[in-house]
């Protein structure tokens, strides 16, 4: 299992799920419906006093989990990935590769 916190780019559908993902210089399509949940972040150490009016990504942030294979590749392994939207931003972040081996072998 690897953990890491990299930039990647993201194309979500009108509701905002996750379809397609860039990540090492190859595109990857979601294979299964991702999962979402959100995690509460340390807002207390992290910043001194709210704006008014930017609430949402204060306390929590999202994660999905996805299950990606390469987009050009049919017969390619299915990876496991966690990653984390920050909307106000939109910024997206690969935090957690569950098949890193299978990604080293692949790669």
């Amino acid at each position: 299992m690897g953990t890491l916190t990299q930039s990647i780019h993201v194309t979500c559908t009108t509701a905002g799920i996750p379809l397609h993902l860039l990540y090492g210089g190859r595109s990857y399509t979601v294979k299964a419906e991702p999962q979402r949940w959100y995690v509460r972040r340390r807002w207390w150490a992290e910043e001194h006093r709210a704006q008014i009016g930017h609430g949402p990504g204060l306390v929590d942030y999202q994660v999905w989990r996805v299950q990606v294979g390469l987009t050009r590749a049919r017969n390619a392994p299915v990876l496991t990935l966690d990653i984390s939207h920050h909307v106000e931003s939109g910024r997206w972040r690969l935090v957690q590769i569950h098949d890193a081996l299978r990604l080293e072998e692949t790669a």
